[in-house]
């Protein structure tokens, strides 16, 4: 999985001037290679997050994506490290060939990030909540390798996986596959929306994840 963190604020918490610098090369930031992005130096958090989703079925039978939206999971990660006071969660699963993989991706994936998330004290919360998130991936992606390669005939679903994990005000993303999470955020100095990119897709038209494929033993036409 690949990751990246975004740090959010609140507005008015610096002056105007340095807000839109900020945000001016956070936007160019974005569109470039993802990298590590800060908006500002300190920040009053974020209050309370809410989840929206639309979804449409499109040309194919069934609906072989999933979702899920849970605005608040502190309760459920107790006990906590003393620095954190909010988990949210929020995921996409695009699935191809089947339903499967995308549903038990669903309603797995974020419960084995409860049970891996950090307990109590850790020196360092970032470096934890990654960690974390890298091992939830890996034991989900095997947890349905074998009960899909345990079926006969086995079964051959597949799908993304973007993983959005708030923890205060830090954003934690992890992907695999090529859905893609973007942050819409409007500059009140220009007062327009600038779309940024926090994920990087793993598809075979780039040139890292075609070598990667290449390397695995896999062909790209």
């Amino acid at each position: 999985a690949s990751g990246a963190t975004e740090q959010v604020s609140s507005a008015g918490s610096h002056g105007k001037g340095e807000k839109r610098k900020s945000l001016e090369e956070e936007e160019k930031n974005g569109r470039e290679e993802l990298v590590e992005k800060k908006v500002c130096k300190g920040s009053v958090g974020i209050l309370g997050l809410k989840g929206y989703v639309a979804e449409r079925k499109g040309e194919r039978e069934d609906m072989q994506d999933a979702h899920v939206i849970l605005n608040d999971i502190t309760e459920e990660c107790q006990p906590l490290p003393s620095q954190i006071t909010r988990v949210s969660y929020f995921a996409v699963f695009d699935g191809h060939g089947g339903v499967r993989a995308s549903k038990f991706a669903a309603q797995n994936l974020h419960q084995n990030l409860i049970k891996k998330f950090p307990k109590g004290e850790v020196v360092s919360v970032e470096k934890t909540v990654k960690r974390c998130l890298l091992d939830t991936f890996k034991h989900t992606d095997e947890e349905f390798l074998k009960q899909a390669s345990s079926q006969k005939p086995a079964w051959k679903d597949g799908s993304t996986a973007t993983c959005v994990l708030a923890v205060d005000n830090i954003l934690y993303i992890a992907n695999l596959g090529d859905s893609r999470a973007i942050l819409c955020r409007y500059n009140e100095g220009s007062q327009k929306h600038a779309a940024l990119s926090l994920s990087k897709e793993h598809n075979p038209t780039q040139y890292e994840e075609r070598m990667r494929i290449q390397k695995a033993g896999g062909n790209v036409r």
